[in-house]
């Protein structure tokens, strides 16, 4: 008898640690069971290996029971629309890895499907949105497209001078799916059935900052829809607008006096340049600001080649609206001028000759003296022939004659 209860006892904890085991590996995501099992939604929080799907959402994902394609809206009546259009927009915050093409194959298409659908809908603004879909929609955007992009894909931004130019850029895997998400944002918010007073409580501050986070994206199909929807969003929400500013103004510090890397320069640029243009006459002194300690210093960095058609055309904007800023915007040009970069200084060239063409000569007299010493030390650089191509001949001979009349122009101080 005791023979027998002592053969027991070792059988017993066996069983006992074998059921343990087994709790522990099906409470376990990685455990063979749920493999071989029918694939189960996948949220976002199952996708954060992926450092490309590092999600940072302003709002919570929920987790969706299971991904079914819903009724069309055709098939319910006009007073249940709105509660279908919530329900969609809430079946769309399940992501999933598009680094694998054949996972969740069917999921995908599900949620595609659904999404063109709300495309449709909010497209035609036959219907106000109420403050529920408002929330949904915003949910729903910050779940699929805020994320923080990993270090290594900034490795490789303008910030070299140009170095790595000829490198192609890279593209997001997941943009098939992006892109309806972005497309659908920018008619959400352009809608007329969008309320600005309601909307802007969900599209706030932290919505606008991540927006602008996502402007370093290595993918420049993903910039010209940011590009695109912040603008709209700048014109529709005025209250947010001294934000706005502010917030691109703290890029560009970043990127000038910090980094002197970030991928969406140029898009933030040609943004503000649209911005400048609606300033109104005469300039308010933040604005003046923001040409000398923001626009000017954005000369420096070495990528300068790739946002200087855009920079060019922010400080036109300001000549063209208060003139007597063209000495300020040359006496900075003069300051930050390159010194052994030769395609840099060609660039300053360009744009100095541009605001010439428009100076009148009381300003062109306060910088006249410093002007033409640059430009004698232009004319006897080694790198003469690199400008030289960049100007018609009868310039050049106006330049020639300044450079005779140079020994007598004393050199700045």
């Amino acid at each position: 008898m005791i023979k027998q209860i002592l053969s027991r006892l070792p059988r017993k904890s066996l069983k006992n640690d074998s059921s343990e085991s087994v709790r522990q590996d099906s409470a376990s995501p990685n455990s063979g069971s749920r493999s071989s099992g029918a694939p189960g939604p996948v949220t976002s929080g199952s996708i954060s290996n992926g450092p490309k799907r590092t999600s940072s959402a302003v709002f919570p994902a929920s987790v969706v029971a299971g991904i079914e394609p819903l009724v069309p809206f055709k098939d319910v009546p006009s007073a249940e629309r709105m509660n279908l259009f919530v329900s969609k927009v809430s079946l769309c915050c399940v992501t999933f890895d598009f680094t694998e093409p054949t996972k969740n194959s069917i999921e995908k298409d599900v949620k595609k499907h659904t999404l063109l659908e709300l495309v449709d809908f909010v497209s035609p603004g036959s219907m106000r949105f109420s403050e529920p879909a408002i929330l949904a929609m915003c949910r729903m955007c910050a779940v699929n497209l805020f994320r923080v992009f990993p270090p290594n894909c900034r490795s490789h931004t303008g910030g070299n001078g140009g170095e790595n130019d000829d490198e192609l850029p890279v593209f997001d895997p997941a943009w098939p799916h992006l892109q309806i998400v972005y497309d659908l944002l920018l008619k959400f918010i352009t809608s007329s059935c969008l309320d600005a007073k309601v909307a802007k409580k969900y599209i706030d501050h932290s919505f606008i900052l991540r927006l602008l986070d996502l402007f370093d994206s290595e993918d420049p199909r993903e910039r010209d829809c940011l590009k695109t929807i912040l603008h709209r969003a700048y014109g529709k929400f005025m209250v947010h607008r001294p934000f706005i500013r502010k917030s691109t103004s703290n890029v560009f510090y970043r990127f000038a006096f910090e980094t002197e890397r970030h991928n969406g320069i140029a898009e933030l640029l040609e943004i503000y340049g649209s911005i400048i243009s609606g300033f109104a006459v005469p300039l308010k002194e933040e604005h003046k600001i923001f040409l000398w300690r923001v626009l000017i210093p954005l000369h420096k960095p070495k990528s300068l080649g790739v946002y200087f058609q855009q920079l060019s055309y922010c400080v036109t904007q300001f000549i063209e609206k208060e003139p007597k800023l063209a000495s300020t915007v040359i006496k900075g040009l003069l300051k930050f001028w390159p010194i052994t970069n030769s395609q840099k200084e060609v660039m300053f060239l360009a744009e100095i000759e541009e605001i010439l063409e428009s100076i009148n000569m009381v300003e062109f007299q306060k910088i006249m003296a410093p002007l033409f010493w640059r430009l004698g030390c232009c004319i006897n650089s080694f790198h003469f022939q690199d400008w030289l191509v960049s100007f018609p001949a009868p310039r050049l001979l106006h330049a020639r004659e300044i450079s005779f009349a140079l020994p007598h122009v004393k050199p700045p101080e």
